[in-house]
């Protein structure tokens, strides 16, 4: 329970400022955006976790204090800063796609000015190609798309709080697996919607198929939430052991 909720808060604070942030470069669908966040990916893997196998040796364990709440500060602290770098990294894909482009950070600020104080430095390429159309709903694609794998990657790390995914490893629910491989293919199925002959679907969230560079730079931006994650988990095994001490020791 206490990994379902943690999750589901994680999933809720980050879907709640990457549209809004992403939002203050270009004008999103936001409600789409928010929509199949929620609908697609947020239900399937948080009810799954919960059925996560028991923790190794957890019969050994000591109870815990009867005062102690279920969100500890270090649990707190923890998927705030997972929240913090699906945050960064959902608007840094899209700023990035900006900046190699040609685009400044500056320009981009203002992309509503474009044309009128300003004009990209490729002549071949106006400001309605960049924030319109095709141009908008790229980098639109992008953000959600490495958002959507950033959580899916998360709920994978999540079978257990503390150990290790090498350790107690995603494989050991299928449920798990079958809740993130399920919101994963109806998100391609929107992304790619237009190559399947369903050109509406894709469009009305206002994403467009990917290329193969594109989802580089969404691995790129995802997976290093993994390795947030076991540092984390590392550091929480640490702060728990410390604690049993402390309520050890007289």
């Amino acid at each position: 329970t206490t990994q379902r909720n943690a999750l589901a808060l994680g999933q809720s604070v980050s879907s709640y400022f990457m549209p809004h942030c992403v939002s203050s470069f270009s004008s999103c669908s936001l409600l789409s955006i928010v929509l199949i966040f929620h609908r697609v990916t947020d239900g399937p893997p948080a009810t799954a976790l919960g059925f996560n196998p028991p923790v190794p040796g957890l019969m050994k364990q000591r109870p815990r204090p009867s005062d102690e709440p279920i969100m500890t500060p270090w649990l707190l602290t923890r998927y705030c800063l997972t929240g913090l770098y699906v945050g960064i990294a959902t608007v840094g894909v899209f700023v990035g796609h900006y900046l190699e482009q040609g685009i400044s950070l500056s320009q981009l600020s203002s992309w509503g000015k474009c044309g009128q104080f300003w004009s990209p430095s490729n002549p071949d390429i106006s400001c309605s190609d960049l924030f319109t159309g095709h141009g908008r709903m790229l980098p639109q694609t992008l953000s959600l798309t490495t958002l959507v794998c950033m959580e899916m990657l998360k709920a994978l790390a999540a079978v257990s709080v503390d150990n290790s995914m090498f350790t107690v490893g995603p494989q050991q629910n299928p449920l798990l697996l079958l809740g993130v491989v399920v919101p994963t293919m109806l998100h391609l199925l929107v992304v790619y919607s237009s190559k399947l002959g369903l050109p509406g679907l894709g469009e009305s969230f206002g994403m467009v198929p990917l290329s193969t560079q594109n989802w580089i730079s969404i691995l790129k931006w995802s997976a290093p939430i993994l390795i947030v994650e076991e540092i984390l988990k590392a550091i929480g095994r640490k702060v728990n052991e410390k604690a049993k001490i402390k309520s050890i020791t007289p």
